[in-house]
This record gives structure tokens, sequence and C-alpha cells, in this order.
């Protein structure tokens, strides 16, 4: 489970933070082609935290969304966010609901806090409650070479390579439509801080959703949105910070 104290974070931030507003962009250019062609109503998100990215979803494509979290601190956001009569409080090892009932079921940023060696309870149950022909939706921590003090600090347990995030997910029955790694422009950035200046300056565990200057968020937002609109053209990046996996069930 996420640390709770993260919660607030992100409620105070997802809405206009640099990092949220461009994965946002990132995950509709690669969802779009895939999602816009198919007959699509009901979606379950597996650890909606605040309910933001149901709305978003929800708004974007039309479907009715059912957003569940393991944890009542995110789901106090989610009620605000107008969630009331869909929220549940599930845990995504475990879903209270039937097999093969969502036409859509998404994760994202969830699975990194399993141990290592126990995500596959999550994916089973993911593809569970997926319907046959359905879609998989998935945004996954990357590399480990990348886990940082925010790492630490949100308890995240593992991070994935495309090559292994794959193979999860097809002994799962599900066929990979596209699988690409997101947040690679700003990678060398995020290997000199994780990897040289958090270690050397002894820095502790801590969040790294905070607002910075205005110049530096639409800075750092222009990298994603290049990156969104690379992606929109069909090709994938090879590195990144982020992988993002669009899955259907054929079984």
């Amino acid at each position: 489970m996420m640390n709770p104290a993260e919660f607030a974070n992100i409620a105070r931030c997802e809405g206009d933070f640099w990092w949220f507003r461009g994965m946002e962009q990132i995950l509709f250019q690669v969802l779009d082609p895939i999602a816009k062609r198919r007959r699509l109503h009901t979606a379950m998100e597996a650890g909606c935290g605040t309910g933001h990215m149901a709305s978003q979803l929800q708004r974007h494509y039309g479907w009715r969304m059912f957003p569940t979290d393991l944890a009542r601190d995110g789901m106090v956001y989610g009620l605000k966010n107008g969630h009331q009569h869909a929220m549940a409080q599930a845990d995504m090892a475990a879903l209270p609901f039937p097999s093969r009932w969502f036409d859509v079921v998404v994760s994202l940023d969830v699975i990194a806090h399993f141990d290592r060696g126990e995500e596959h309870r999550a994916f089973r149950e993911l593809v569970r409650v997926l319907a046959p022909g359905g879609l998989l939706v998935l945004r996954v921590a990357a590399l480990d070479v990348l886990r940082s003090r925010h790492s630490e600090f949100t308890c995240e347990r593992q991070r994935f390579t495309r090559q292994r995030l794959v193979q999860q997910v097809s002994t799962q029955g599900v066929r990979v439509l596209r699988c690409t790694y997101a947040n690679s422009l700003l990678l060398p950035v995020a290997l000199a801080k994780f990897r040289i200046a958090e270690p050397l300056l002894g820095m502790r565990p801590s969040s790294g959703i905070r607002p910075v200057a205005r110049w530096l968020d639409r800075l750092l937002y222009s990298a994603l949105r290049m990156e969104a609109a690379w992606l929109a053209s069909g090709r994938n990046l090879p590195l990144g910070q982020s992988l993002i996996l669009i899955g259907e069930r054929i079984v």
C-alpha cells in the first residue's frame, strides 16, 4: 500500500502539476487509437487514489467508472470528486466484482507497491474481472536504477522492464496491443538526481510531488507534451521512467 501521507500531496497538486498533466496526455495519446475504435461502456480503476483519473477517463471516453482503492485516505478525496455511488474500498488482489464484468480495467502506478513476486496476484485479479475482448490499461514504474527517495517515501517495492511486464500479463491470457516506455526525455535528469545528487546529499525519503516555479513547471511539462506527440504517431520509446501497456483479454 502507498504511504497514506502521499494522498494529501496528490490531491493538492494533481490538477495542475506538470507530471500529472503530462502523463495524462501521454496516456490518452497511447490509448485513444485503440479505445475509440471499440464499444466500451464500463470501466474499473484499481487503486484509484483520489479518483481524479477516474473522473478524467469518464469525461474523455464516456465510460461508466467504478473506482476502487484499498486506502480510505484516498477515498475521502474520491468521494469529494463525485464518485459517491461507484467508489468501493477493495484490495486489487481480491476484487469484489464478478468475473468478466468490465469492458476496461485500469491500474495506474499501483502494482509497484506489491512485493516483488506477489504482483501476479494483482495481474490475475485484474484480468479475472475483465471481459473477453476487453482492454487492460496499465502504467507502472520502470527500471530499478530509477528508484529514488520519492520511491522510498511512497513505499514503492519494485519497478518493471518492458520484457517483464509483457511476460507477466501474457501469462494471464492477455494479448499485448502496445507497450511503451514514457517520461523518457527527462531520463538523464532523473538519473543525475536519483543516483548522484540524492545519495551525495544524504537526502531522506520524501515526496517528489510539490509545486515548483511556474517556468520550471512549463519546461518539464513541455518535455512530456513532446513525448505525447511522438507516441501519438504510433512510435514507441525505448527507455523511460514509466511503462504503459494496453492489452486485450483473449481467454
